[in-house]
């Protein structure tokens, strides 16, 4: 039985009692959580050695990094080290959107080295498979698509993203408007390709009970992908996108009543006052399920910082309900990451998702900042770096210029912290020259 299957029957499993745990919260909160579709644990049966993850309501918001070979770069070494700089850095997933190579090897690779949940895009190697036998990729057989996907489950991937609401309709509703950046999902242009050539409905939307049958086979969640998300924040939230999302709403219902469990993937690249606005839509069409976004990007013009523009629109969306950031690397829009990359995405949209955790009062949130600010108080370095998101760069920041005195070398003898303090009745750790009256002080 899948984990949502158990959670509606009042079943707490191993994997939701591990969520609970790791979140410190009650089981029961994780299992009906689970049973109302408003969290999931991608747990596929067959990966092997998975710590549970949950994801969604009153849990922690969640990381993924992303990382895959190209028809560029084809290294699986490569790859399994940047998994584990990712998983290092603190991603609490990963997925492997490789597209170069032996890329059923390369996946059981990830697979058997990864402790967390792995997702992928199966309709790449599916394509990639059509362009081979066939010289196209609108050329794949619903039969080979779903051969595709099915590999997948069966090694053991715990989410697929699939783009089940590029339908012809959508497609439709795209040409009727005036788009800058078109389609810019790869899956969903494969698709909307797919359809525009064969003049038939996408086989994700319209056989999709075959596709329920498989998750629930092997408990594979569903990520339904946004195929029709916008590239540019000035096609931000139209009617594309919208058309879609009626649609993914709907199949998010049928997934849960299947025993399925289902997240639904957003925007994208969104102006900040239309962040809030997107998170509104998906949870009020989609049941509140769980949410996820690549980034937001909220502007368009920070090539090479884009980790930073997916930060600020992620803090913001997680504030307002998005319940998992898929980050965004340096790299984004110019190149395929290396491990560097991977590794400043990761901790930029952990930076994001803890924010975000502090305004929704997820447990523990805030406590790990009132902490942070005792350790300042106190001029306990190593205490400040053991708390940061990164201890490495936090050391090596704070020794780069050493100081001669307690604090740190931007303030030297004048830190305001050891001055109030002396006041206050702490007393000063030397005589800087401001020694009050103790009558005063008092």
């Amino acid at each position: 039985m899948t984990q949502l299957e158990l959670a509606k029957k009042n079943v707490i499993s191993p994997q939701m009692e591990a969520v609970a745990r790791h979140e410190n919260v009650d089981a029961e909160m994780v299992r009906r959580g689970v049973a109302e579709g408003t969290i999931v644990i991608p747990a596929n049966v067959n990966h092997k050695h998975l710590a549970p993850l949950g994801i969604g309501k009153g849990l922690r918001t969640k990381v993924n990094a992303n990382i895959g070979t190209s028809s560029d770069y084809c290294d699986v070494k490569v790859e399994l080290e940047k998994l584990r700089v990712a998983i290092e850095a603190g991603a609490d997933t990963v997925m492997d959107l490789s597209t170069g190579g032996d890329i059923s090897a390369i996946r059981r690779e990830i697979l058997a080295a990864s402790p967390v949940p792995i997702g992928t895009v199966p309709i790449y190697q599916a394509a990639i498979a059509a362009i081979k036998k066939h010289g196209a990729i609108v050329k794949m057989t619903v039969d080979e698509l779903f051969a595709g996907i099915e590999e997948h489950c069966r090694d053991g991937i715990d989410f697929i993203t699939v783009h089940c609401g590029v339908t012809q309709s959508a497609i439709a509703r795209l040409r009727k408007q005036t788009r800058v950046a078109d389609v810019v999902s790869r899956g969903g242009s494969f698709l909307a390709g797919w359809i525009l050539a064969n003049e038939k409905e996408n086989p994700l939307y319209e056989y999709y009970d075959r596709l329920l049958d498989m998750c629930l086979k092997y408990d594979v969640t569903l990520s339904l992908g946004d195929g029709m998300r916008p590239g540019s924040v000035v096609d931000a939230t139209d009617r594309a996108q919208i058309e879609e999302l009626l649609v993914i709403g709907e199949l998010v219902k049928r997934a849960q009543e299947a025993g399925v469990q289902a997240m639904v993937e957003g925007p994208g690249h969104v102006p900040l006052d239309q962040v809030v606005a997107n998170v509104q839509i998906q949870k009020s069409i989609c049941r509140g399920a769980p949410f996820y976004v690549l980034g937001p990007l909220v502007t368009d013009v920070a090539a090479g910082y884009d980790h930073i523009t997916g930060a600020i629109g992620g803090a913001i969306a997680g504030a307002a309900g998005t319940d998992f950031l898929c980050y965004v690397t340096p790299a984004e829009h110019l190149g395929l990451p290396e491990s560097d990359d991977v590794r400043e995405g990761v901790i930029a949209s952990r930076i994001s998702a803890h924010a975000a955790d502090i305004v929704k009062g997820v447990k523990g949130a805030l406590d790990w900042d009132r902490k942070m600010s005792i350790a300042r108080k106190k001029l306990d370095w190593e205490e400040q770096a053991r708390l940061s998101i990164d201890p490495e760069l936090a050391r090596r920041v704070h020794s780069r210029h050493a100081s001669s005195g307690k604090a740190c070398s931007m303030c030297g003898d004048f830190c305001a912290m050891e001055f109030i303090g002396n006041y206050l009745g702490v007393p000063l750790t030397k005589d800087h020259g401001f020694q009050p009256d103790k009558k005063k002080a008092r």
